[in-house]
Formats: structure tokens, sequence, C-alpha cells
């Protein structure tokens, strides 16, 4: 059997109390870490969530005939970084954006007041009123639409007729400096076998316009009969 000499039985103890001292140590350390990181978030949870008067509640109440008192608990200041008021603030913002862009877009959507026949040409000529309008881009006065603002612009039109011949429609006819052409054209079979024969002929398209150009309706066809109505025949001009 062997025997361990007394010295080295002390020094195995020695180290085995200063590994013991070190790792308590070090435990309680990390404990102390942890402690101290709890009461640093309690404290920013008090800092944000802390308590005020029952004059600055948001709704808040207080009974003065029992004298109780209502504690309230805010989260934190209304600031501008609120995801509502933000989402306000962007929507708001686009939409001053928007206004200040179709400011720059002239708009102009024309309904029917009465009709001309110009027998030299055989046509019948729609007069116009504004319905809509935005600018002062483009302006109408009587059967003529005139471009103030060059541009590339939207054009559409609809004409209801009530008419017997096989064949309807209508034309858009652009003016510049004498010169004339055919914008836009639109032709619809009519019902002749029936009593009160009724069809729409709509057309749209996109068209560059100069300045000082003039824009006319027409249906090829003298006396031609349509419905005068602003659902059913109507005109309408869009700078996009």
């Amino acid at each position: 059997m062997m025997i361990i000499p007394a010295a080295a039985s002390v020094r195995k103890l020695n180290v085995f109390k200063w590994f013991l001292l070190c790792t308590c140590v070090l435990v309680m350390y990390i404990q102390w870490t942890h402690i101290w990181m709890l009461r640093s978030e309690m404290a920013e949870i008090k800092h944000r969530f802390r308590p005020r008067d029952v004059s600055e509640m948001d709704g808040g109440m207080c009974c003065a005939c029992c004298g109780c008192k209502m504690n309230g608990y805010h989260r934190f200041k209304e600031t501008n970084t609120h995801p509502d008021i933000r989402n306000k603030r962007d929507v708001t913002e686009e939409k001053k954006q928007r206004q200040r862009r179709h400011k720059h877009h002239p708009f102009l959507h024309l309904v029917p007041v009465s009709t001309q026949s110009n027998k030299d040409e055989d046509t019948t000529v729609l007069s116009w009123a504004v319905g809509r309008s935005r600018g002062n881009g483009l302006q109408v006065s009587g059967d003529t639409v005139t471009v103030v603002t060059e541009g590339t612009y939207f054009i559409y039109s609809q004409v209801l007729h009530k008419h017997t011949t096989c064949v309807m429609g209508h034309v858009i006819t652009k003016k510049l400096k004498g010169a004339e052409s055919k914008l836009m054209k639109c032709l619809r079979s009519m019902s002749i076998n029936v009593t009160n024969p009724l069809n729409t002929c709509y057309t749209a398209g996109i068209h560059f316009l100069e300045s000082g150009s003039t824009l006319q309706l027409s249906v090829p066809r003298t006396s031609a009969e349509l419905i005068l109505t602003a659902h059913a025949t109507f005109m309408g001009i869009l700078n996009i």
C-alpha cells in the first residue's frame, strides 16, 4: 500500500479549496451580472411606462363625489414615429403630390347640348357643354375643342344612335393651320327590324395634340337622330 506524504495531501487540499473558491466567485459574478441586467431592463420599463396624473390621461376620469383617484399609465409620447401617424402623414403627402401633378394635366369631359346639320358635308355636328374640367389647357366653344397646352392626350367618345340605317357612327376631326385629318372613327351596326333601334358607339385612343389645334365630333349623316343625355353621349380629353 502506497503512503502519500502529509505535505502532498495538504497541497492537494489547498488546490481543491482554491478551485472551489474560484468556482463560487464565478457563479456569484454571473448571478450579479444577470441581476444587473434585470435591474437595467426594469429601469427602462419604468421610464417608458411611467405613471402620470389623471389630468394627463387620455380619457381619464376622476370621481369628485367619492374623491377617488384613477392612476393611469401611458406607453410612449405621441410622436410622428408612431406607425398610424406615420401612415396618415405618408398618405397625406402622397395625396398632395398627386394633386400637384394633376394641376399640370388638363382634363375636359363634355356633355351634349344640341346638334346641327351640315347639308354641304352631309354631317351632323354636336355642340358641347363642360361636364368636368381641370386646368386651362383645353377650351370648348360650341362644337369645337381648342388645345391650349401641347402634349399627349387620351381621347374618348361615345354617341347613342337612334336610327334605322344599317350602320351608324361618328368621327373626331382635328384641324391645325388649315390642315384637316380624321383623328378617330367609330362604326356600329344598327338593328333595323325593331320598333326602337338604339345602339351606342364608343371609341378611345391616345394622340399628340399641338397647341392651337381644334377637335370636332360629327356623325357622317345629315339629321342624324341622337340621344343627347350626359350618360349616353359624351366626349373627354385627358392630358397624360
